[in-house]
């Protein structure tokens, strides 16, 4: 162990916790050990309040007496079916378990536990940077227990499995998504055995949930280069069984010695773009999917060479379908990232021709609060190499926004509801609820986004009045 490695574990365990956690185990004579994530995130100096104790014997016991070493505001949740058991306060979560071996059946990640000893628990861990442990026993307090070269593993900034990785891979398939994740959020190489077995295993991913899957899948989006854990996900082949909407984007095709450009490539780009700029997740989704309709509207025209007409709209359409799939939130998350991917041309559109009042109305009323978002990604679309046109399209995308901050301030568009709204439409002609109700809100609501009127009642009435004599109505006298 090197001097420095020394002083950072020194350092972390003069923390009172694993002093506490350390005397207990002493007195039940139990030995205890610091594993896994913790250790490795000592030696990456990554922060952390979740610590995970590997204990010789029962974890729960050793769990319940540390709660109550604790003392006041610390909460003690036990679950006995996995043989684990959650010891929480204000500053930390500290997990306990039993050291254990695991076997398993073919059809399930679910395996078959056994008490163990250290030397096997470590052999089960998936990889070698999460199967290091720090003892807290009081006789080799702060020893590092490292039988799988660990630490030189994070040196060379590799993920490697401990023991064979195709036995790694296919005993508990999750693995595998968790090797991209690692490398993804690290920073990390992927070991080529062991990507050579995420390549043979691919398959075995079917016997996992969607929902453990989009978890991993979240924390890989999370990461501050989301783009490698996708890139690492279609080299291996896991991409296929997961998401084959974006495999799909992959490739260029070429006619008459005219090629589009790879739009996988181009949206991992996009993807990065909007990571740079924002942690929110649902946006980086927008972006992940912006153009996964491109494949289903691709043509080839004689004189406008490759077209991806209305691949705006079918993509809005997709996105439910892929998100029921994936067992992702169909709720307001959902409706989000469909609305970006709907709108997303529309700035573009706007770049492109003169700037009208009427064309940045509607695409305030349409975007509302998320329109702010939706020009972010619109900027990050644009991933041209030549950077003179990257230029003109940014400062277009400027005075977009100026143009918006202007008509918003005057004219109240984002989130409006028209100042005439369908009961007192209802009232004023003694109408039930029918079309022409419908129509003459439409009516109002298009006249102010065009500029016709005012967004405010007198004139939105006075419109009223002038249309419905057009539709044949007249008012009811009072």
């Amino acid at each position: 162990m090197t001097d420095l490695l020394k002083s950072k574990i020194e350092e972390h365990l003069e923390r009172k916790v694993f002093r506490t956690v350390g005397e207990v185990a002493d007195s039940m004579e139990r030995e205890c050990y610091v594993v896994g994530g913790y250790v490795r995130d000592i030696i990456l100096e990554r922060t952390s309040k979740d610590i995970d104790f590997v204990t010789i014997g029962s974890g729960i016991e050793v769990a319940e007496m540390v709660a109550k070493a604790m003392g006041k505001r610390t909460s003690l949740a036990v679950y006995r079916t996995y043989g684990t058991a959650q010891v929480k306060n204000a500053e930390y979560e500290l997990e306990f378990v039993g050291a254990r071996r695991e076997s398993y059946n073919r059809e399930s990640r679910n395996p078959i536990v056994e008490d163990g000893t250290l030397e096997e628990d470590q052999c089960r861990r998936d990889f070698t940077i999460n199967a290091m442990a720090i003892c807290v026993n009081k006789e080799n307090y702060g020893k590092l227990l490292d039988p799988f070269d660990g630490m030189g593993d994070i040196e060379r900034r590799i993920i490697r499995t401990p023991l064979d990785p195709d036995v790694t891979f296919s005993d508990d398939p999750l693995r595998m998504m968790r090797a991209v994740r690692f490398a993804t959020q690290l920073g990390f190489d992927i070991y080529p055995e062991t990507f050579e077995a995420l390549v043979r295993n691919k398959e075995r991913i079917k016997i996992i949930t969607r929902e453990r899957i989009v978890d991993e899948l979240m924390k890989i989006m999370k990461s501050a280069k989301p783009s490698r854990g996708f890139k690492l996900l279609k080299d291996c082949g896991l991409l296929e069984f997961i998401m084959p909407e974006l495999v799909a984007l992959s490739g260029v095709e070429v006619m008459n010695g005219r090629g589009h450009k790879d739009n996988f490539e181009h949206t991992l780009q996009v993807l990065d773009n909007v990571a740079e700029k924002s942690n929110n997740v649902w946006l980086r989704w927008g972006a992940l999917m912006h153009d996964i309709a491109k494949p289903a509207t691709k043509l080839y025209d004689e004189k406008l060479g490759w077209t991806f007409h209305n691949h705006n709209f079918v993509g809005a359409k997709m996105i439910p379908r892929i998100f029921k799939k994936m067992k992702m939130p169909m709720d307001s998350k959902m409706k989000y990232v469909q609305k970006l991917v709907e709108l997303h041309m529309r700035p573009i559109a706007l770049v492109e021709e003169t700037v009208t009042d009427s064309a940045v109305r509607r695409l305030i009323f349409d975007a509302g609060d998320d329109v702010e978002d939706l020009m972010m990604l619109c900027e990050a679309d644009i991933t041209s190499k030549n950077q003179e046109k990257v230029k003109r399209y940014l400062d277009n995308f400027q005075l977009v926004r100026e143009k918006m901050k202007e008509i918003e301030e005057k004219d109240r568009i984002r989130n409006f509801q028209p100042p005439v709204d369908g009961l007192e439409i209802m009232r004023v002609f003694g109408l039930a609820p029918c079309a022409e109700v419908g129509q003459l809100k439409e009516k109002i609501k298009n006249a102010i986004l065009d500029g016709e009127i005012g967004n405010n009642h007198d004139e939105a009435f006075a419109f009223m009045l002038a249309r419905a004599v057009e539709m044949g109505l007249t008012p009811k006298e009072d």
